[in-house]
């Protein structure tokens, strides 16, 4: 049996733009995605610790290094710059694969640098 399971995710991120004339995504820093093990075009999804608001949305890479976490096209509506959100992304695992399974926690701080 294959369960889905929270892989990882980035922790208390600030929003620092919301684009609404853009397609459909998220933009974040490409250091971010690394440490939390999330590709291009990885489903996540959002939790708006300001407003409650959670949604899924792909992930498009933002430059390294930068701190970007931008809500693009429809999600833009859901944040503001500067609301605090979680970004968590999922994974399928056997069972056997479970045995000691933990998700990646990145905490970052105000400027969305890991911590």
């Amino acid at each position: 049996m294959l369960r889905i399971m929270h892989k990882s995710k980035i922790h208390r991120a600030k929003v620092t733009d919301a684009n609404l004339n853009y397609k459909g995504s998220i933009t974040i820093d490409e250091q971010l995605m690394e440490a939390a093990n999330i590709l291009e075009n990885e489903r996540v999804s959002i939790v708006n610790i300001n407003n409650g608001a959670r949604f899924d949305t792909y992930v498009i890479t933002g430059e390294r290094g930068k701190g970007d976490i931008c809500l693009n096209g429809a999600a833009a509506r859901l944040v503001q710059p500067d609301d605090l959100i979680i970004i968590i992304s999922y994974g399928m695992y056997d069972d056997s694969e479970l045995d000691g399974f933990e998700a990646t926690v990145v905490h970052v701080d105000s400027n969305n640098k890991i911590v």
